[in-house]
């Protein structure tokens, strides 16, 4: 080989180093453990291939750049992780012809998937982009112990992050803005009917939802907190939906979130209403707890506008056994607190707000 050539792979070979200690350093990552390797992929190669050679507690490490085409991650144990908002996937030219081909094929960036009988345990995913996606930037179906932590995803069709028929999970620390629908969405499943799953103590925490039609939306699950996350300038913050099936959605808790302005109009659509100004949401929820919460500013004149409401779902299920206290609630409209349900047995405790419908829980 020409000594020329020589001496560029390791001028690149050099700086592809520099710039993985950069990342590492810069996202707070610690190396991949002794059990586990690194594959170092760079801008315009194949995520794919590396994440199809990766085994169990192996590390796939994204250097800043663009990246085209979804990832398809089926390998328990598997970290992917990028260079923060500067390492960006975004769809491919031309359709997958590889594993990553059902992930596309669904109009998804990056999918994480195991199945109801094996669900894939123990991935992360972290400090990454994700954009422009006809359907979800980063779902994920069939999990246990899933992490989705600093990413950016933004601008996708559907959802921001999306699980599925998953326990356990970890969403936190991510900023998921301007998707079609919400920026987080934790369901038992978006294609067919069935009582709330158990989430196992599925977390939450600490993003940053911005622009969506809903901030969070929690359907048909139990047992998972939604807590410390910012809210704001979506047509609707924090939805729990539930319905007829049974065990009901639920026994959760919503707490100390800051929901503010969430103000956007968003038509309707031939399940819902047309959503704006609505804050915390219930519909056919049972046992949620909703405490501690920072809601302001929240102004409609939708079904669902107002600080933390109750509402009857869709198909005329009562909210029960509903506990909203102490949260801070005011500027809201038409009210800070509003029961608009026909469930008796909801309480509403020590909470700071002016309006409340029908008047006397604040």
């Amino acid at each position: 080989m020409p000594t020329r050539r020589l001496h560029h792979l390791a001028a690149a070979t050099a700086a592809a180093a520099t710039a993985l200690t950069t990342v590492l350093t810069a996202v707070g990552a610690a190396p991949a453990h002794a059990a586990g390797a690194m594959h170092v992929v760079l801008p315009g190669e194949s995520i794919q291939q590396a994440v199809d050679a990766a085994l169990p507690g192996d590390t796939v490490q994204l250097l800043p750049g663009e990246y085209r085409g979804s990832v398809r991650i089926t390998t328990p144990g598997l970290t992917l992780r990028g260079a923060g908002r500067a390492s960006v996937i975004v769809p491919a030219a031309a359709p997958a012809a590889d594993a990553a081909a059902a992930c596309a094929a669904g109009g998804h960036g990056l999918c994480v998937a195991g199945t109801d009988a094996r669900p894939l345990a123990d991935v992360s995913v972290e400090a990454l982009a994700v954009t422009g996606f006809r359907k979800n930037g980063i779902n994920a179906t069939g999990t246990t112990g899933l992490t989705v932590r600093a990413t950016y995803v933004h601008d996708n069709g559907q959802q921001g992050i999306s699980q599925e028929k998953s326990t356990r999970g970890v969403i936190t620390a991510n900023e998921s803005t301007r998707n079609g629908q919400s920026g987080v969405f934790l369901a038992n499943t978006v294609d067919s009917e069935g009582g709330a799953l158990s989430a196992d103590g599925t977390v939450v925490s600490a993003n940053l939802l911005t622009d969506n039609r809903v901030g969070v939306t929690v359907r048909r699950l139990r047992d998972l907190s939604v807590e410390k996350n910012r809210i704001r300038g979506n047509c609707g913050g924090v939805f729990v939906v539930g319905d007829e099936g049974v065990p009901r959605a639920g026994a959760l808790t919503v707490t100390r979130n800051q929901v503010l302005a969430n103000n956007r109009y968003c038509p309707p659509n031939p399940r819902l209403d047309h959503i704006q100004g609505a804050g915390i949401v219930l519909t056919g929820a049972e046992e949620t707890t909703v405490t501690e919460n920072d809601v302001r500013d929240n102004v409609g004149a939708s079904p669902f506008s107002g600080g933390i409401v109750l509402v009857h779902s869709v198909v005329g299920v009562a909210n029960a056994r509903n506990t909203v206290a102490d949260n801070l609630v005011l500027g809201n409209g038409p009210a800070d607190l509003a029961d608009r349900d026909t469930g008796t047995d909801n309480a509403f405790a020590r909470n700071h707000c002016a309006v409340s419908e029908p008047a006397g829980h604040c």
